[in-house]
């Protein structure tokens, strides 16, 4: 082989490897505008969720005011016969900033009929209880549940192993307030 046929080939190979690199780079590119674009959307219908429950709950601007950090969870999915469960992507709020969001599971085999959409607060009463969170592998207990916002019944709500939740029904009708086998993922924000 010739030195410019060698030449030529590296030059071919060097072409090939740019080409595969910006692909990569484009696809990556793409995939984070993607997933950014959907944690947009959920931190503004977070926003206005909070925002109407400030609105309507007399009593809840405390636990918004005073817990060390909280989760919105704006549109939680849940459903079942006989098996059942939930689903749901939030925004975790530290002094009442932005630091990251959520996912929320569950499963659950029982006695249970239906489906519904609710709004689900998570309160957390100090800066350990949080961080707890933050940990990622947060779960209720099995006896857990939410306290059903109605007006004015959270002014009498109290934190329960420092934590204090919240749903509120937006359609559907499920006869299930509890919370407990609830499993959280926690992602920090990218700075």
């Amino acid at each position: 082989m010739t030195v410019k046929k060698r030449d030529n080939l590296k030059i071919e190979h060097m072409k090939i490897l740019k080409s595969i690199t910006f692909t990569t780079l484009l696809f990556l590119a793409i995939g984070l505008n993607a997933q950014s674009n959907k944690d947009q959307k959920i931190i503004k219908d977070a926003n206005k969720a909070k925002d109407k429950l400030m609105k309507m709950e007399v009593g809840l601007d405390q636990f918004f005011t005073n817990s060390a950090g909280y989760v919105v969870f704006p549109n939680v999915g849940k459903g079942g016969f006989i098996i059942g469960g939930a689903s749901g992507n939030g925004v975790v709020y530290e002094n009442g900033i932005i630091i990251g969001m959520a996912d929320l599971k569950k499963l659950s085999v029982g006695l249970q009929a239906g489906g519904q959409a609710i709004t689900e607060i998570i309160f957390f009463e100090t800066e350990a209880d949080l961080a707890e969170f933050k940990k990622g592998d947060f779960e209720f207990s099995a006896e857990a549940s939410a306290v059903a916002l109605k007006s004015g019944i959270s002014v009498n709500a109290k934190y329960r192993d420092g934590v204090a939740v919240f749903a509120l029904p937006k359609a559907g009708l499920m006869a299930d307030a509890s919370v407990g086998g609830q499993k959280f993922a926690y992602k920090p924000m990218m700075n």
